[in-house]
């Protein structure tokens, strides 16, 4: 296996320190629009089996060439979402299976954004699932934490905790602190703004995908760990678009623990015109206003040393057990991130959606997981996953049952 990762930022950098430990592939490419960057990262490692290149993902050909010039055999894409459609693209043209931990961007439905779908997350990857299968290629979209370990997840449960799912809902939050700052968000703001201020999406089997208002239906979930209980809203997010296809549940829903500061900055980004990445005119350059934001918010990859706390991916799952009898689950795993400061150097944010493409990379390779066209994690079998996770990554995963609600 010749892995080209495109994106040297906090997701790729942890990618490659994990994978860095691992001996299932020949040669790791490190590519980033900033080839300087790359090189630090490559330099860092120490490793011969890793070499760095400047790249620049929003050109299809040149990620083409890239692989062709490299033997490529894999590409894993690790940077921020409005790149998908270009790397996805220069994957298939170079023959290369493809990995990606976000899928392509949705567009709002001109006249009922708030109730009818557009281009839902991925369509645009989906549209051409014959075209990559009839290549006999691999491409496995959403394969980070969330979307990835979640997903994972909900192949387990229908597997093998459930007879029936009424609801595969994701929760997700943390108690993580960082020093020094009064906003400081811990994953790329840019990816941030777009999936908390667009539509969330929910599916419903009767109904199949709607839209709502963001930051709709709050609840308060209890978290494990220490993290307690959190105010979850609806965000848009890869899982609803994903699960569906591959199990079969009454109801999938995304929602995170933002907090309400979180939440009245996004909202006041949203009122100023802030999140927009159309260009706008300042003096005589355009800049993209979203663009501005990121740049004025400190680089997540630089937080690790200032970060406290804990944060939780998983998957709250109702429905019948194997028995017929009421279940409840939450099924999820947690990240330290003074343990992935300590072991890795890189903050418990990045770290934890980077460790799951690097699974599915070594499963690929020894032949445990295999397909073709363009499938989600939930279309292939979850215990080769879980098992490697645990024991060759050495990462705890955990199903706490809970109390069913009565129906």
């Amino acid at each position: 296996m010749r892995i080209l990762m495109i994106g040297a930022g906090g997701v790729g950098s942890s990618a490659a320190l994990i994978g860095a430990r691992r001996d299932f592939y020949d040669h790791w490419v490190v590519a980033d629009y900033d080839g300087g960057r790359a090189q630090t990262l490559v330099d860092r490692l120490d490793d011969d089996r890793f070499s760095a290149m400047a790249l620049d993902a929003s050109d299809p050909q040149a990620v083409a060439n890239a692989c062709r010039a490299h033997g490529i055999t894999h590409v894993l894409n690790v940077v921020d979402p409005r790149f998908v459609v270009d790397i996805f693209e220069g994957a298939f043209l170079a023959g290369c299976d493809y990995l990606d931990t976000a899928m392509s961007l949705s567009s709002r439905h001109p006249d009922k954004p708030f109730e009818l779908t557009g281009v839902k997350l991925g369509d645009d990857q989906f549209a051409h699932s014959d075209a990559w299968a009839a290549k006999g290629r691999l491409a496995l979209v959403g394969i980070g934490v969330e979307p990835g370990l979640a997903d994972v997840f909900a192949r387990y449960a229908a597997d093998n905790l459930f007879s029936e799912i009424h609801e595969l809902g994701v929760r997700d939050a943390s108690n993580m602190v960082v020093a020094g700052y009064d906003f400081a968000p811990s994953f790329s703001i840019w990816t941030v703004i777009e999936e908390c201020l667009n539509p969330p999406v929910i599916w419903e089997k009767d109904r199949g995908w709607y839209t709502t208002e963001p930051f709709s239906e709050p609840e308060v979930f209890d978290f494990p760990d220490g993290i307690g209980p959190v105010e979850c809203v609806n965000v848009e997010h890869e899982e609803v678009l994903l699960m569906p296809r591959w199990i079969e549940a009454d109801r999938v829903t995304f929602k995170f623990g933002l907090g309400d500061e979180f939440i009245e900055v996004l909202k006041t980004l949203r009122k100023l015109g802030l999140d927009r990445t159309e260009p706008v005119k300042v003096g005589h350059h355009e800049v993209s206003p979203r663009d501005v934001v990121a740049a004025c918010l400190p680089d997540p990859m630089t937080l690790g040393d200032r970060i406290s706390g804990k944060t939780c991916a998983g998957l709250w799952v109702t429905g019948k057990g194997k028995a017929g009898e009421a279940r409840e689950v939450y099924l999820y795993h947690v990240a330290d991130n003074d343990w992935t400061m300590a072991e890795y150097g890189a903050q418990a944010v990045v770290w934890q959606t980077a460790m799951n493409p690097v699974v599915a990379l070594e499963l690929l390779a020894d032949g445990q997981w295999a397909g073709e066209g363009v499938l989600g994690p939930e279309a292939l079998p979850s215990e080769p996953f879980l098992d490697l996770l645990s024991d060759g990554y050495g990462q705890t995963w955990h199903i706490q049952e809970r109390t069913p609600a009565p129906r």
